[in-house]
């Protein structure tokens, strides 16, 4: 009798997001994980008890991954000024890959009808924000990055809008500029006052 295959949490997950890019999250059962990773629904059955257990390990995992790519990028930055914001934009610089926009276009869905979805990213920005305004010499400013790094990413992940790398190099070197500006706002008048 052939023994059963061992399989790790990973491989499922893999499985899931191949499933995901392919035919979409709504198309995303334990059945088809299961046929995609070789394994019985069972084995899939045994570490993810539903399939939205299964959606939220994999929107886990993507924004561990991502939380950890912004890691090895501020980290070098020590306690320089503004170094996590600094960080983010050094991220930005990086096109994401087409199977992570794939991932993360197929699982906005999911996002909208799970509050648990919901609160694994709430929770990420939560620190990041935290993170940005703690180290920036310009909270103000760096948090007007941050907001600009978002859309740039949501247009961009979810195939809005493509940049050139030309534009994009010019964006981030503007997005830059809002961390270093020094006055964005007159607190007498209300009105910007530039940099």
């Amino acid at each position: 009798m052939a023994r059963p295959r061992v399989i790790e949490q990973s491989d499922i997950l893999d499985a899931a997001e191949r499933v995901v890019v392919r035919d979409g999250a709504a198309h995303l059962t334990l059945d088809a994980v299961g046929v995609e990773a070789g394994i019985s629904k069972a084995s899939v059955i045994y570490d993810y008890k539903s399939k939205q257990q299964l959606i939220n390990a994999v929107i886990r995992r993507r924004m561990e991954s991502e939380e950890a790519r912004i890691l090895a990028l501020t980290a070098p930055l020590g306690s320089a000024p503004s170094a996590a914001i600094n960080g983010l934009i050094s991220a930005a610089a990086e096109r994401h890959r087409d199977h992570v926009r794939a991932v993360a276009v197929n699982m906005v869905a999911a996002l909208a009808q799970d509050a648990e979805a919901r609160g694994i990213i709430e929770a990420v920005y939560t620190r990041m924000i935290a993170s940005v305004t703690e180290t920036a010499e310009n909270p103000r400013g760096a948090i007007l990055a941050f907001l600009a790094l978002e859309g740039l990413k949501r247009l961009e992940l979810h195939n809005l809008h493509p940049w050139s790398d030309a534009e994009r190099a010019d964006i981030l070197r503007d997005i830059r500029w809002l961390v270093d500006a020094e006055h964005f706002h007159s607190e007498a008048t209300g009105a910007p006052t530039g940099g």
